[in-house]
């Protein structure tokens, strides 16, 4: 090894890139596939197969728009909706919170 040198490591890409199916986020790719087979075998006519793959056809191309934007779009939607509104401020894990400023001025 040559001291002069820092050690350098590969990163693959395929390693570090997400799953897609058709440009798509995998699971909801996966999820419309068997949304549009049920609605076609449920509804048994041929309408109902041509709107299934109209169904499909759109939401295939809705997903790859979405993971053309961003891949990771599906998970950082998801923890958004998981942050609470507000976040008391608190000194230590078992310390008790204060009333909001707005449940003082209410009250």
């Amino acid at each position: 090894m040559n001291a002069e040198r820092p050690r350098e490591i590969v990163i693959h890409q395929s390693a570090n890139r997400p799953n897609q199916i058709l440009g798509g986020d995998r699971e909801l790719v996966l999820l419309t596939i068997l949304i549009s087979v049920s609605l076609a075998f449920s509804l048994a006519t041929w309408w109902g197969v041509g709107l299934s793959i109209f169904f499909w056809l759109t939401a295939i191309a809705v997903l790859q728009r979405m993971g053309k934007a961003d891949p990771l779009l599906r998970q950082v939607y998801l923890r958004h909706i998981r942050y609470r509104p507000f976040y008391p401020a608190k000194s230590g894990l078992h310390a008790k919170c204060l009333q909001r400023a707005r449940a003082l001025e209410m009250s």
